[in-house]
């Protein structure tokens, strides 16, 4: 099968531009994950918050828009459970599943799905697309991450989201802003529209 011939098949994302195999899906999964292990050592942290602002999330939503949903969440499940299994690759160099930060690891799982999925349907084609799927990824891995933040620290619900969303929002926007720019601009220089 030719690149052409999957590239213009409707559904296709970003990854589907790659000559289709099984070596291909697993180097994906694997490139996506170390990804997002990658990103997250960019940590920055907040104050009054056990939650840094990373990179991460941002890679979670690329390689769930770029690779598909199934790709996408099996990367994030490598990249979570490797993570658990003691690979200090979640924020900052941590790894376990205890940390106050855990549950914004497992929302990426979520959001990469969802974000694929999204995808397939040509919602990384546009800015306007691609800014409605990183605001519906980022908001569902707040809707894990937070309130595991507030289960696993004993915060309140209302101090869990001063903690661990109100911070992160500029942040958010401003990584939303760059995959509005790169998702559809690899779609122009691919010929794809």
């Amino acid at each position: 099968m030719s690149t052409a011939s999957v590239s213009f098949r409707p559904g296709a994302v970003l990854a589907d531009l790659l000559p289709a195999s099984r070596v291909r899906d697993i180097a994906l999964v694997a490139g996506g994950a170390a990804l997002t292990g990658l990103a997250a050592q960019i940590a920055v942290p907040v104050p009054g918050s056990p939650v840094p602002v990373t990179g991460q999330t941002f890679a979670a939503l690329l390689v769930g828009t770029a690779f598909g949903a199934r790709r996408g969440f099996l990367s994030l499940a490598v990249y979570a459970l490797v993570g658990m299994a003691g690979v200090p690759w979640f924020a900052g160099g941590t790894s376990g599943a205890g940390g106050a930060s855990f549950g914004y690891v497992l929302g990426m799982l979520l959001a990469a799905t969802v974000a694929g999925a999204l995808a397939r349907r040509g919602a990384d084609r546009s800015v306007l697309r691609t800014a409605g799927t990183m605001a519906l990824g980022s908001a569902l891995i707040y809707a894990v991450g937070v309130p595991y933040l507030a289960l696993s620290t004993g915060m309140s619900f209302g101090a869990a989201v001063a903690a661990g969303l109100t911070p992160f929002l500029i942040g958010d926007a401003l990584k939303a802003a760059l995959a509005m720019g790169l998702l559809p601009a690899a779609w122009k220089l691919a010929g794809r529209k």
